[in-house]
């Protein structure tokens, strides 16, 4: 079994396996020769004959038939090849199907006849029968086998099983989605189900799937009304009346926010953050945010802050819905929409500290309410951000940010906050001149950037040139767009010639200058006689 690990590391790991098991199979051969001229040679390398055997090797498998204490296993006979993974099975029937000159037809008719004809619990999934199918189809070509034809209902009921099956999500993502916990924690996405996704992205919105339209739109929508109910923060709840608290609550949190401002000492903010914690599990379900805006952290200095942050969601912290994102809102957040200096170290080091554990919160209630402030992001705003970005988020998880910043409408962004902050926060962008700052570190950072948000910083520049003709930052982020973003640029380059145009700064040459080297580029694209043989576009762009 040992002499098949490479082979199975190339179907499991590869990205072109057809291609790199072939060239496997030719090594062996080449060895193959060399071992008949020598005498005393070691073992026959494997072949391809022995790798059909090991896939049509008999075995079996125990599998309950109903998850009861009474049930008994059931032995089932299957082949080597079906123990396997599902997404290993299909490759290495697609590579039978690709190389099938290399091995006995009848073995390969024979091992796709026995997966198509499996009805054990450990039947093929949809793409392993497709695989299976598609090699069928190979070694059946020059001997093919006469069907019985389908009447018109046997088609439809075909199809629609296949499209089905096609959409259908693997069984271990399935048992992921039903389970209590995220499968991915540390991605930055928001708390709760994006709104219509799932009809969206397959085009569910045809007539003979109205009623399973109308019952996902239901479902959706209670999910929706669940989600408000349990994030009051939300954008659409900021008129909601606060939820009921008991007197008692009310006194016990005038007393903390009188305890923080008298705050001196480590020992007693740690204290106070305990209370706190105790004072939100008190509160219940969906008070947390009432509570913490009650006691008015985000007033206490900054090293107190710091020691809130570390000790309200620590690894004991509580487990309510977005408990993370309440913490930022109420903590740090008020303290970064006033800045008007250069945020503490003691403050941004312990937010900073925060985020990286915790970089869902960090979008939801920080990067998204600080880039929408009203007054739009100050210098000192953008330094805390770049940071924040920087040192938090994954490049990737960066470019998902701008992303909803850009391209998604206002009820898509879903900033956190409290209610009494609310008025600091805008629906949409105010453009400033840190805010082309903040993107031009981005772009300085090789972010890979959607289309779709270049696109939209390109319509922007066009839109703001004007206004920003002379401010020399609106250039540089304008030079790093044209330079970074070789699609976009080569693409929009009448649009952004034109915003140039506009502009009267140092650097205006530059980016007429490299739009020029972009015409030039496109133009090599198609020489005369239409052949393309060559295209510039930026590898870091898809």
């Amino acid at each position: 079994m040992e002499r098949w690990v490479p082979l199975l590391q190339i179907f499991l790991r590869s990205p072109s396996p057809e291609g790199e098991a072939s060239l496997w199979f030719q090594n062996q051969n080449h060895r193959r020769r060399h071992h008949r001229s020598q005498p005393h040679a070691p073992p026959l390398p494997p072949s391809t004959s022995s790798f059909l055997s090991l896939l049509l090797a008999p075995t079996s498998a125990l599998q309950l038939k109903a998850p009861t204490a009474s049930s008994s296993p059931e032995r089932h006979e299957l082949i080597w090849i079906q123990i396997l993974p599902p997404t290993l099975q299909s490759r290495i029937l697609s590579f039978l199907a690709v190389e099938n000159h290399r091995f006995c037809r009848r073995r390969l008719r024979s091992l796709a006849a026995h997966i198509l004809g499996s009805n054990t619990p450990a039947s093929p999934d949809f793409w392993v029968r497709k695989a299976a199918l598609n090699l069928l189809d190979a070694v059946s070509s020059s001997d093919p086998t006469p069907l019985e034809p389908l009447l018109p209902e046997q088609h439809l009921q075909q199809a629609s099983e296949e499209e089905e099956d096609f959409y259908a999500l693997p069984q271990w993502l399935k048992d992921s989605a039903s389970a209590a916990n995220p499968l991915l924690p540390w991605l930055p996405l928001p708390v709760g189900p994006s709104p219509k996704t799932a009809r969206r992205a397959f085009g569910l919105f045809s007539d003979d799937k109205k009623e399973t339209i109308d019952l996902v739109t239901e479902q959706e929508e209670e999910q929706e009304q669940v989600r408000q109910n349990r994030e009051p923060e939300s954008s659409s709840s900021s008129a909601s009346p606060l939820p009921p608290l008991d007197p008692q609550i009310h006194n016990r949190a005038s007393a903390l926010k009188s305890d923080l401002l008298a705050s001196d000492s480590a020992s007693e903010a740690i204290r106070l953050a305990r209370e706190i914690r105790q004072l939100c599990l008190d509160s219940g379900a969906g008070n947390q945010l009432t509570v913490l805006g009650l006691t008015e952290p985000w007033e206490a200095d900054d090293l107190t802050v710091s020691l809130l942050l570390s000790h309200l969601a620590g690894e004991d912290g509580l487990n309510f819905v977005g408990w993370p994102s309440h913490v930022l809102c109420s903590v740090s957040l008020p303290k970064l929409l006033v800045l008007r200096s250069t945020a503490s170290r003691v403050l941004l080091s312990a937010t900073i500290g925060f985020c990286k554990l915790h970089p869902t919160a960090a979008v939801e209630a920080l990067l998204l309410p600080l880039a929408l402030r009203k007054e739009g992001i100050n210098v000192m705003i953008c330094d805390a951000m770049t940071r924040i970005l920087r040192e938090c988020l994954h490049p990737s998880h960066v470019s998902a940010f701008c992303q909803r910043l850009l391209c998604g409408e206002s009820k898509d962004r879903r900033p956190v906050c409290l209610p009494c902050h609310r008025e600091l926060i805008f629906d949409e962008l105010v453009w400033t001149e840190p805010l082309f700052m903040l993107f031009q570190h981005i772009l300085n950072w090789d972010v890979p950037l959607t289309p779709d948000t270049t696109d939209r910083l390109v319509s922007l520049i066009d839109e703001v040139a004007g206004k920003f003709s002379t401010s020399l930052k609106f250039g540089n982020f304008m030079l790093g767009l044209v330079t970074k973003c070789g699609r976009a640029s080569s693409i929009h380059r009448v649009l952004l010639e034109r915003a140039a145009g506009k502009t009267d700064t140092f650097v205006t040459k530059s980016i007429l200058s490299k739009l020029a080297g972009k015409d030039q580029e496109a133009a090599s694209c198609f020489p005369v006689g239409g052949t393309q043989i060559h295209c510039g576009v930026h590898p870091r762009e898809f």
